[in-house]
């Protein structure tokens, strides 16, 4: 049976002695080593090497997320898992970045954070369904700033172009409504279609909806 090796940081006495506790109950989890600060944590890795290191995120000096970078930049190969009370946007995308391969709250039962030591150790990464939510709000947002770009690569022209579109009007009700030959509908369209990434008037016009 391999024996996981894991250091705990947290800069609550208690939470740090209820998680060792705990984990002397388990056969293959080893605690290595209490750290209150990312200072000590990184003391302590200059000693003893850990398998898995839980993590809180707030803590005095040097952060989980600023010990988590160090962490990534010094052993590549060590796994990290924040275990914090926060599944807030603005702290949850900072620790993925940062190289976190899990995520977890602290109302977390203590069987499921073994589960999850144990799947982190192995090569999975583990976020809370909380924390996911911000996640997919996260690229979410960021598929819609880079959709919501593309109407600035337009023409004036093309965008008068497009709102007849979203009008329901053909090439041949654009050109006249816009006093332009229906060749240069053709081109507008074709050029909008390509600068906007649709295929189709439709999605044309859905982008549209969406963004104009």
């Amino acid at each position: 049976m391999t024996t996981i090796k894991v250091l705990i940081a947290d800069d609550h006495k208690v939470v740090r002695k209820g998680l060792v506790f705990y984990f002397q109950t388990q056969d293959d989890i080893e605690v290595v080593g209490e750290a209150g600060s990312g200072q000590e944590v990184m003391e302590i890795l200059n000693e003893k090497w850990a398998d898995v290191v839980l993590l809180d995120v707030q803590m005095p000096g040097m952060d989980g997320i600023d010990t988590t970078k160090e962490i990534r930049k010094r052993y590549p190969d060590m796994k990290i898992i924040m275990l914090t009370s926060f599944s807030d946007y603005d702290t949850v995308i900072p620790a993925i970045r940062a190289g976190a391969n899990g995520y977890q709250l602290k109302d977390i039962d203590p069987d499921q954070l073994v589960k999850v030591i144990h799947k982190v150790y192995q090569g999975e990464t583990m976020i809370d369904s909380k924390a996911a939510a911000q996640l997919m709000t996260h690229v979410t947002g960021a598929n819609h700033e880079r959709e919501a770009e593309r109407l600035k690569e337009l023409t004036k022209r093309e965008l008068d172009v497009l709102r007849e579109i979203m009008q329901g009007k053909s090439n041949k009700e654009i050109a006249t409504s816009l006093f332009i030959t229906e060749k240069t509908v053709k081109t507008h369209v074709s050029n909008l279609f390509s600068k906007l990434e649709v295929q189709d008037r439709t999605q044309a016009a859905l982008f549209g909806v969406k963004y104009l």
